[in-house]
């Protein structure tokens, strides 16, 4: 169920937004990253991923997500949890009056076919495949996902 902005305002105002990022990785161990095109962490390259919609179970969001962020439906059974994550921001997708507050529940998702119908201009404006290494130490790429590759989490998973 999508929110009027009046509603989804109140909703950022008072609550925290839960969420499924999903870090992509391609056969090479190459991560998928979107340049953001809307608040917070607008202009950053960012993990894929959006927000859990009420009454919409885990396994049903992350179909929609991966068709609606990576143009194919994948199936939560193919992904490997990484954990919950905190995700705090100055701002909001509506400016910055007040700040948002987002719990990520990420998700390791490996591909083995080209991915070739990225949503273009929606939450992104283009797609890059980056390795590790060169993710963690771009100025471009938010802190957040940084996350995702850290150490710990790196040598205690498949990502």
């Amino acid at each position: 169920m999508f929110l009027s902005e009046d509603t989804f305002s109140t909703v950022i105002k008072s609550t925290p937004l839960v969420s499924i990022d999903l870090v992509v990785k391609n056969k090479q161990g190459h991560a998928l990253l979107g340049r953001r095109l809307n608040k917070p962490a607008k202009d950053y390259w960012f993990v894929p991923g959006g927000r859990i919609q009420k009454d919409e179970s885990l396994s049903d969001a992350f179909k929609r997500l991966t068709h609606d962020e990576l143009g194919q439906k994948f199936n939560i059974k193919q992904a490997e949890l990484l954990g919950p994550f905190d995700h705090f921001y100055s701002d909001n997708v509506f400016g910055h009056k007040f700040s948002t507050h987002y719990v990520a529940i990420a998700y390791v998702l490996i591909v083995d076919k080209d991915l070739c119908q990225l949503p273009i201009n929606v939450q992104h404006e283009r797609y890059q495949w980056f390795e590790r290494d060169e993710l963690l130490i771009s100025d471009e790429v938010h802190l957040h996902t940084k996350w995702y590759f850290n150490e710990s989490k790196y040598n205690n998973s498949n990502i």
